[in-house]
């Protein structure tokens, strides 16, 4: 007689009939719980898509709205950062269209101006240091889909496999975009280091 596998459905883990199946729970996290522990992460990344500081608040505020809003249709909590990535992008890209949409009817404020009068703020004089320049620099020099990966796995601290779904592309091309990113990386590094020792 053939032994049964207590995994199947319709039996518990100690072998005896279950009277209902088995089902996957899914313990969705509290907004409050999500909010204080991915408040810095969706900032960051928010600034490292280009939003305007003077509208980071903005898109920010609107970003955890949307998270508050969908937090009930989330399928695999254990995806969380990526399903939050995935809002902060599309997010980001919804404010930039508004954005050309306003500056295309003439409706562009002059928040720039007003932003070039005030103090620089303690994090804003610290993001202006050489360090943070050179990175800039040399980030700039990849290509956008490279450079999103590997903001996102070096900068962010994502898994590739978390970073493919958040992009919603195969986990090979994440894993070939990173590999091509830091190759460049490491050669506008090189050229840099070559050009302060003048040779």
């Amino acid at each position: 007689m053939m032994a049964r596998d207590p995994g199947a459905v319709g039996l518990s883990p100690d072998g005896e009939e279950a009277t209902e199946p088995r089902t996957v729970s899914r313990v969705i996290p509290s907004f409050q719980a999500v909010y204080r522990q991915y408040f810095d992460f969706v900032w960051s990344c928010t600034r490292r898509l280009g939003v305007d500081p003077a509208a980071m608040d903005d898109v920010v505020q609107e970003i955890f709205i949307v998270i508050h809003g969908k937090l009930h249709t989330l399928e695999r909590p254990e995806a969380l950062r990526s399903w939050i990535y995935g809002i902060v992008r599309r997010t980001v890209s919804t404010q930039r269209r508004a954005g050309r949409a306003r500056a295309a009817l003439g409706l562009r404020v002059g928040e720039d101006v007003e932003l070039e009068s005030l103090d620089p703020s303690p994090f804003e004089q610290t993001e202006t240091n050489a360090e943070l320049a050179l990175l800039a620099q040399i980030l700039g020099t990849l290509d956008p889909a490279k450079r999103e990966v590997f903001a996102l796995v070096e900068l962010e601290e994502l898994t590739v496999p978390e970073v493919a779904e958040a992009l919603e592309i195969p986990l090979n091309t994440a894993y070939s975009r990173l590999r091509a990113a830091r190759q460049a990386f490491e050669a506008a590094v090189g050229r840099i280091e070559k050009r302060s020792r003048g040779t």
